[in-house]
């Protein structure tokens, strides 16, 4: 398997393992949580999509000339972005969704490379924290 499919995988993984701790939070804590998991659930697999798309679309465009490269990344972009608003948009309109949860699920995807990926090298926190 490629590098780019091991980490896809990988952040699949964690995705999945913290929306189900962030359900089971909602099953305890909230009255009608039924909404707020579906929405839950919606979220995440539109944040997975769009992580595929991002994948694909970064493998892509490394093949290309930087000028075309550059505009099908940008054209890809706005897809994604499109694609988010549509999301948000049918979770406001249909009732059985509830916006929340799909915005959890939607950024559950980012917490799981920040806290993966970003936050667990300890050369970034001595950057942080170093005197200048």
């Amino acid at each position: 398997m490629s590098e780019t499919t091991d980490l896809k995988i990988n952040v699949y993984k964690y995705t999945i393992i913290l929306a189900c701790v962030a359900a089971g939070f909602l099953v305890f804590f909230i009255e009608d949580y039924v909404p707020l998991i579906y929405g839950l659930i919606f979220g995440t697999l539109i944040a997975t999509l769009n992580f595929t798309l991002l994948a694909n679309t970064i493998e892509r465009a490394a093949r290309m000339a930087p000028e075309k490269a550059k505009a099908y990344a940008t054209s890809r972009y706005f897809i994604r972005y499109t694609i988010y608003g549509v999301v948000l948009y049918i979770s406001i309109k249909a009732d059985y969704i509830n916006v929340i949860g799909t915005i959890i699920g939607l950024l559950l995807i980012k917490v799981v490379i920040l806290i993966r990926y970003a936050f667990n090298d300890k050369t970034y926190y001595k950057k942080i924290f170093r005197k200048k």
